[in-house]
């Protein structure tokens, strides 16, 4: 096992990392940080929360001296990032006499003249503010010998291309250029062969990437009653700080809102907010009086907050990349961590081939009854409720004449009782999956199904048990009898699943061929089969 002392770095660095309790480098930094200090270009592949920030700060700092102009310039996508890498870089250089600032937009210029004028020597800021101050002249980088490009992939999604040949353009051709990215499209690659000069490439394997403090599960919900699974989960955990990714900004508005309408304390990041919008919601997120973020993985970029406990996916992420960079945002600074997904049905191949590229099985879990959520809630309500009568108020006096009538007419136990339905229950449709597919047909406790194909696209028996078996996640056995004709199929499975294979299997594809998926009719008392399961 390597450890930082291991590292050819100065006193200086090896003491403020050793005050910051770093003892073994991650693999990232155990694979990068001896490159970085041979001297040449480097690109890392390497997601938030595995270091990375320590894997290319550690050489900088060791490498910056003490003389009054800027030496490393680092380029990060979002003002959060780069507040959150110059932060780490000043704990860092705490023992050397360097200084770094953070140059952003939304913050006063005339501010960051300023203090460049007195002394800088690490620059770290968004493409933006750096090409503004280049422009006026207040940055000069005829000196810098190291820039480092952070999250490389999201500053050209977020469309910073041309300012970063701008400012590549500028800098000092005899310079060590880092590029850090958790994904490499060829735009990247194409940037690389034009600004790097036979660069080493460190990549971590994806299972180095998962942070050993992050327990990981995944929910089961149907599509049609995602947002009361949803509800149901969130009070059933004891969230502190939590995350929910969404895949659009529409989704993100849309949650929002139908969470606050619940009562949750929640607010939303996504890229059309401004500045201060965006401020203001994280404000608010830090001091805790939101408990619920809910953000696009573009708009949480950057987001550094300690005391998250929580990362949901209520929308499954597009790929394994960003699972991982998902779920690093909890479990950070030793603390624990608990990332859930919501899956529906036609989304479970996408959770598999995730898995796979993480190398583990996450584990599923029911998604809690109402039962269950009002037996976890109790303590929580009595304390609200005795909160509410303590603090007492003219609010509470208005409603006296109300409380004399209703308590007239009815028992305090049966009105206390429907306030607390009304005040905490969910939406949810007394069936529980939200379907009634009445009589189908089937045998007692199963829901027999109509398929429009059959032997005319080489249906069989063993390929419809894997396609619902992958899908709804049950064994093979548990499906019941199958009839294959010629052009269309029937399967019977059991009630608790059929949900989940109805939306599964509707309008997918088995064989290649487009499929639909029915509840059955009833069969006629003398129904001729011809069935094909043997």
């Amino acid at each position: 096992m390597m450890y930082f002392k291991d590292f050819q770095i100065s006193e200086p660095v090896q003491k403020a990392i050793q005050d910051m309790g770093f003892e073994a480098p991650s693999p990232i930094q155990e694979k990068a940080i001896p490159v970085i200090l041979e001297g040449g270009d480097v690109i890392g592949q390497a997601q938030t929360g595995t270091g990375k920030t320590a894997a290319f700060g550690i050489p900088v700092v060791d490498k910056v001296s003490s003389n009054r102009h800027v030496q490393a310039l680092i380029l990060t996508p979002t003002r959060e990032l780069a507040i959150q890498v110059s932060g780490e870089l000043q704990k860092l250089s705490v023992h050397k006499k360097i200084r770094t600032l953070p140059i952003y937009g939304g913050q006063s210029i005339g501010h960051q003249i300023r203090a460049l004028k007195q002394g800088v020597q690490v620059v770290i800021g968004t493409p933006g503010r750096i090409l503004d101050h280049l422009r006026r002249q207040t940055l000069q980088l005829n000196n810098v010998h190291t820039i480092v490009l952070d999250e490389a992939d999201e500053m050209l999604d977020m469309g910073f291309v041309d300012d970063i040949e701008s400012i590549l353009r500028q800098v000092n051709t005899e310079r060590q250029t880092l590029l850090f990215s958790a994904t490499m499209p060829p735009v990247i690659k194409k940037l690389s062969k034009k600004y790097m000069n036979s660069p080493k490439t460190v990549t971590i394997n994806k299972g180095e990437v998962t942070a050993p403090s992050i327990d990981q599960m995944y929910f089961k919900v149907l599509e049609r009653n995602k947002i009361d699974s949803l509800c149901r989960i969130i009070d059933s955990e004891d969230i502190e700080l939590g995350i929910l990714f969404c895949r659009t900004k529409k989704g993100v508005a849309e949650l929002t809102e139908a969470l606050q309408a619940r009562g949750y304390l929640a607010d939303g990041l996504h890229g059309d907010l401004t500045q201060s919008q965006r401020d203001a919601v994280m404000k608010k997120f830090r001091d805790s009086s939101i408990e619920f973020l809910i953000a696009t993985d573009v708009a949480a970029r950057g987001i550094d907050v300690d005391n998250v406990t929580h990362v949901i996916n209520y929308d499954i992420p597009q790929d394994p990349e960003s699972y991982v960079h998902r779920i690093g945002r909890t479990g950070r600074a030793g603390r624990k961590g608990l990332a859930l997904t919501l899956v529906t049905p036609r989304e479970m191949k996408h959770l598999r081939s995730i898995e796979n590229e993480i190398k583990m099985s996450i584990p599923s879990q029911d998604v809690p009854t109402i039962e269950e959520v009002v037996e976890k809630q109790q303590s929580s309500w009595k304390k609200l409720i005795s909160d509410t009568i303590a603090a007492g108020g003219k609010e509470i006096e208005l409603f006296g004449p109300l409380v004399s009538d209703i308590l007239a007419d009815h028992k305090p136990e049966d009105v206390v009782a429907a306030l607390l339905k009304m005040n905490f229950s969910t939406d949810s449709p007394s069936d529980e999956a939200g379907y009634n597919f009445g009589e189908t047909g089937g045998a007692k406790g199963m829901v027999r199904f109509f398929i429009n194909v059959g032997r005319n696209v080489n249906m069989s028996p063993k390929v419809l048990i894997e396609e619902i078996s992958e899908l709804v996640g049950i064994p093979g056995k548990a499906v019941g009898r199958i009839d294959i004709f010629e052009n269309f199929t029937f399967v019977e499975v059991p009630e608790e699943v059929a949900p989940f294979v109805y939306e599964a299997l509707r309008y997918s594809r088995i064989n290649g061929a487009r499929v639909n998926l029915e509840p059955a009719k009833p069969r006629p008392k003398r129904e001729k089969r011809t069935p094909s399961r043997s």
